[in-house]
């Protein structure tokens, strides 16, 4: 498989971006290889620079639910491209967006827009602040929620994938603020409430993480975390920037029956372009600039083109039977990769929840935290990339990351990627 443009397009990018790439993890450095540059996609397909195609469950890390180029979003970003990129003030697309979001999301009686999933968590965080007149905030090793200074204490995705505790530039005194235990494990969680409830903000925790591989949460760990914070008058923070509309209409707290104070969004809701939001309660919210004191800004946020999309999407994905079709053809998937494992002896857990899912390799499961997951044997995770790239299919480059099936699968493309991973499985042994 040839990718030579791809490589001289990746040495001229190292000279001019830090690493070739403007996000960490494209770089493929964990995985033992260069990155294809994607020259365009179509349906669940992408095509890179030297003319290869692969199918695709990366799904621009998520948002890609209806697979690339869905011609009801293509329609709704050409009408509003048409009419203008920017106002800088208020559009009707804005409003419509949030109605959305509102009518499905439990939690969310108001929202504000912003750009990213960083700035919505990041928001979030100072709002909840704000509101409680507390500092201190509670996050879960291996939860990753952007790369604001006060998150990067044992962080998920791109943090985890290159071994990177923390961050230098993080002063000690802002992540002093934020205290950093195990996902899953009550004992801790009731250990940090005892001692310091009375200086917790916020609690903010992805209710699925996806940030260090997937990894569900124990029965009843949510809803103790739900009880214990409203006891304590302790915010609770869902981070559904990945789980929101991919879980269902209602993201995680809907599949769960768990309700949190606040929630943030991103990916899905601006149906492939830069979005983000958070959302909740409405005392909590009208606690935001110009209604209340907490000040929050952004110059493109409810952008018209990344609305537009956003609407789009969801109008397809609140169509009768969406989420049906996600989940019978994301199960025989994992069912699928499960059996080829089996059948060639190797130790691994495929782990999913809808359309997402995980395959940790060196381990037979359950992967409930990010020490298990740090356990996993990532070098078999790059060899395995490596054998499916071969195959022509693009998986994360990256053990600690989700892979996404979207509607543009169809079942021919799911067997032949099962068919592709006993290929690339065998090559392993």
């Amino acid at each position: 498989m040839g990718q030579n443009i791809s490589k001289i397009y990746f040495e001229k990018a190292k000279e001019v971006i830090p690493g070739g790439v403007n996000s960490p993890v494209r770089a493929c450095k964990s995985v033992g290889c260069d990155p294809p540059f994607v020259k365009e996609a179509q349906g669940c397909y992408i095509y890179d620079e030297d003319g290869n195609f692969y199918i695709d469950y990366v799904c621009s890390w998520g948002p890609m639910i209806l697979g690339h180029l869905h011609p009801h979003v293509v329609s709704a970003v050409e009408e509003a491209l048409r009419q203008g990129t920017s106002f800088g003030a208020p559009t009707w697309r804005e409003v419509e967006l949030a109605e959305r979001i509102t009518q499905l999301v439990p939690s969310i009686e108001k929202v504000r827009l912003v750009n990213s999933g960083t700035e919505a968590t990041m928001s979030a965080i100072r709002l909840a602040r704000g509101f409680t007149g507390r500092k201190k905030i509670v996050k879960f090793d291996g939860c990753y929620h952007g790369h604001a200074d006060s998150f990067l204490v044992k962080a998920g995705s791109g943090v985890a994938t290159l071994g990177i505790p923390g961050s230098p530039g993080v002063p000690e005194e802002i992540v002093a603020n934020t205290i950093a235990i195990p996902f899953n494990d009550l004992d801790a969680l009731k250990a940090v409430f005892d001692k310091e409830a009375k200086e917790i903000a916020a609690v903010i925790v992805e209710p699925v993480p996806a940030n260090m591989g997937v990894i569900l949460p124990k029965e009843g760990y949510l809803e103790t975390l739900r009880k214990w914070t409203k006891e304590l008058d302790i915010v609770l923070i869902f981070d559904e920037v990945i789980t929101g509309f991919r879980l269902g209409l209602g993201g995680a707290q809907e599949y769960f029956g768990v309700i949190p104070d606040l929630t943030c969004l991103g990916k899905i809701i601006g149906g492939g372009l830069p979005v983000g939001a958070y959302g909740g309660r409405r005392d909590i919210m009208d606690m935001i600039a110009p209604e209340g004191p907490v000040y929050q800004a952004g110059t493109l946020s409810g952008n018209p083109l990344a609305t537009a999309a956003g609407i789009a999407t969801l109008d397809v994905l609140m169509r009768p039977g969406t989420y049906e079709a996600l989940e019978e053809k994301a199960q025989r998937l994992e069912e699928g990769l499960c059996s080829v494992a089996a059948d060639l002896g190797i130790t691994c857990a495929t782990q999913r929840i809808g359309s997402m899912m995980t395959t940790f390799f060196g381990t037979s499961g359950p992967v409930t935290n990010f020490d298990d997951a740090l356990s996993s044997n990532t070098e078999m995770y790059g060899a395995f990339f490596r054998e499916m790239l071969e195959q022509n299919i693009w998986l994360a480059p990256s053990q600690f990351e989700a892979a996404f099936v979207s509607l543009a699968h169809d079942w021919e493309d799911i067997e032949n990627t099962i068919a592709s991973a006993y290929e690339a499985m065998r090559e392993l042994v």
